[in-house]
């Protein structure tokens, strides 16, 4: 199965968060599945860091990067196709973010691991 990883699920994994699910963590360790990390959840860290929403260290691009390598993650970039899917998209949820990574998920039949309840009004499968 392919997985994309909601933004605030990829931290939690890397910090290894409590809230994150029995279902989200066997997902994540499965061999059989290709996880992903969308381009728009590095651009959504950028920005809630330039806003003073979120806190990282120094050097969390490379920190990142080391973690995407150690547990295989896949970078999913953003396509001209996701693009338009997102035009196309109800307005069940309005964060431009997730109404990204929701086309990505459609467009690329994957499932996306998550705790925003907002994603259910889409017809995508989630894990959480």
């Amino acid at each position: 199965m392919r997985v994309l990883l909601d933004t605030h699920v990829f931290l939690w994994l890397i910090i290894g968060d409590e809230r994150l699910s029995r279902k989200a963590k066997e997902a994540f360790l499965d061999p059989k599945n290709r996880i992903y990390l969308s381009a728009a959840s590095l651009w959504e860290i950028s920005i809630k860091m330039s806003l003073g929403k979120l806190s990282l260290k120094n050097g969390w691009v490379k920190q990142i990067e080391k973690e995407m390598k150690i547990n295989t993650i896949q970078m999913l970039p953003i396509e001209l196709i996701h693009c338009e899917q997102v035009s196309k998209l109800p307005f069940h949820h309005r964060d431009p973010f997730d109404r990204m990574l929701i086309s990505q998920a459609m467009v690329e039949k994957m499932a996306i691991v998550t705790g925003d309840g907002q994603f259910s009004g889409y017809g995508i499968a989630l894990i959480w």
